[in-house]
């Protein structure tokens, strides 16, 4: 009994002392840079450095809060990417959860890579991001249509109504051509709206790869072909 009860002495004590490092972390960051946003802060297996997110990538810094490190952290015995658990640990939502039926299928070559994407029409940066996409092969996308500027509700919904949904919203992200179906007809936009609410997507684009790992920006083709490789996707 004594025994157990000094080991469980013990883990409170460790488990108190890590948050009391994490906790001068935090309170010497917002000392020395009080704009910078460094959340999610924990302790790693490297002694003295802590990880954090930072505009969704993990960032390293020291107690005092003083220096930060950007780039992968390898533990040396077997090479393992210790950063990449951190990244789909703190950026990653249930893939399975997420409502394939309401979104634009556009499949190329095999399509035996998935990608899903919140995009708005009118946002310049989801134009990048689809120009991006074309130099990808053998990949399925299922785009969420996410109108964020009022003028991208209309033709969104529209594209809905059309005998081929993937092309019209190839030609409305790209080219700008609007749909030329006058009809109503019933549309995800509002689901969609609560779905990226739901997985803190409140901006386009936003990237969200088959093992949930979530990226928000137009990356480049080559930075996603990475994240494939990087995960085994």
């Amino acid at each position: 009994m004594l025994k157990k009860t000094l080991i469980i002495s013990l883990s409170t004590f460790i488990s108190s002392f890590a948050f009391a490092n994490i906790d001068t972390v935090q309170a010497n960051l917002a000392k020395n840079s009080p704009n910078l946003k460094i959340e999610n802060i924990q302790t790693t297996e490297m002694k003295g450095i802590y990880s954090g997110s930072m505009q969704g990538q993990v960032v390293y810094l020291n107690e005092d809060a003083k220096h930060l490190i950007a780039g992968p952290m390898l533990r040396i015995q077997d090479q393992h990417n210790l950063t990449r658990d951190l990244m789909l640990k703190q950026n990653s939502i249930d893939w399975k959860k997420l409502p394939l039926q309401d979104a634009v299928k556009s499949v190329r070559g095999t399509g035996k890579r998935q990608i899903a994407i919140f995009s708005d029409p009118n946002c310049p940066y989801c134009k990048k991001l689809e120009l991006e996409l074309k130099k990808l092969n053998d990949l399925t996308i299922y785009t969420f249509i996410l109108p964020l500027k009022p003028q991208s509700v209309a033709p969104s919904k529209q594209v809905y109504c059309e005998s081929n949904p993937a092309q019209a919203w190839e030609d409305l992200i790209a080219q700008g051509i609007q749909p030329k179906s006058k009809k109503t007809c019933a549309n995800p936009i509002e689901q969609n709206k609560k779905l990226a609410q739901s997985m803190g997507v409140n901006g386009t684009p936003a990237i969200i790869f088959s093992n949930g790992f979530k990226v928000m920006g137009a990356y480049p083709a080559e930075q996603i072909e990475q994240i494939f490789k990087e995960f085994n996707l």
